[in-house]
């Protein structure tokens, strides 16, 4: 019980500092701004805390099959870390923000090619934006985006060549699965391989659809800034994260129902071999 305690309170802490950690390194953050991310950071500590202290999940899925959600966490906690830096670097410029910036302009000019999501990224900043904004833009795009390409290959290299989630021990899908409903009807298998087809798909389109989104969106309502550092922080991590995490999961729902398909072929055949 106290080490399922304690790991669940290292979750919840490492939770609360990824929503904290723009408005710790960014100066001039404003005392309501605080507030609010100080609260939200409490909200999503507890929230983990009671998630992973109880017996069984109740919303968070993979939580048995690791390193599924450490993945997600360590790619997502690398993107505000990385972008945070080099906005805080424009104000106090450090060796490590010079070289984090040098990074984002060259992958960014490397992705910034046409059609490409990071190109209708940059086409969403407003038109009286200047061209250090433009080039900031164009480089947090970028990095985060590269940031997402490598953990859906470090995932798909751990499905194919590690076994997962099998590797060490067998899959309770039930546990890892909660909001998963297995009375909803249909073959289970086929709603595998229909959900993780969607969410690949969805996942590939994301990309290019959040910023024609909000490129209408700015036509009807007053945009989001993207000159305010944590707007764009904020902006760019959910654009590359949120694609790259339903890619994820579709792969896994996949990996799932290639298990259940070959237990099935297994038991087949054993009952096959009984009848003969």
């Amino acid at each position: 019980m106290i080490k399922r305690m304690v790991k669940a309170g290292t979750r919840a802490v490492l939770m609360a500092l990824l929503i904290a950690v723009p408005a710790l390194f960014l100066p001039g953050t404003s005392a309501d701004t605080t507030q609010m991310i100080a609260l939200l950071a409490l909200v999503a500590a507890l929230l983990t805390f009671v998630e992973y202290i109880g017996d069984y999940p109740s919303i968070i899925e993979f939580r048995d099959a690791p390193p599924f959600n450490r993945l997600r966490f360590v790619a997502l906690f690398s993107t505000v870390l990385v972008l945070t830096l080099i906005c805080r670097g424009d104000l106090h410029p450090t060796p490590l923000s010079t070289v984090l910036e040098q990074i984002g302009v060259t992958v960014g000019s490397l992705l910034d090619f046409p059609y490409s999501p990071v190109r209708l990224m940059v086409l969403v900043a407003q038109e009286d934006m200047s061209a250090h904004q433009l080039d900031l833009i164009r480089s947090h795009a970028g990095l985060s985006y590269l940031i997402s390409l490598i953990t859906m290959a470090a995932f798909f290299l751990m499905v194919r060549l590690l076994h997962w989630p099998i590797r060490h021990g067998a899959f309770n899908f039930w546990v890892n699965l909660p909001l998963f409903d297995p009375t909803a009807g249909g073959d289970v298998l086929h709603r595998l391989k229909r959900d993780g087809h969607v969410n690949i798909a969805l996942g590939f389109l994301l990309p290019f659809l959040i910023p024609a989104v909000m490129k209408l969106a700015s036509a009807v309502i007053d945009p989001i800034s993207l000159t305010e550092p944590q707007n764009l922080i904020w902006t760019m991590s959910a654009w590359a994260f949120l694609p790259a995490s339903l890619i994820m999961r579709g792969m896994a729902l996949m990996r799932i129902a290639e298990l259940i398909e070959e237990k099935r072929r297994r038991a087949y055949a054993q009952a096959d071999l009984q009848v003969v």
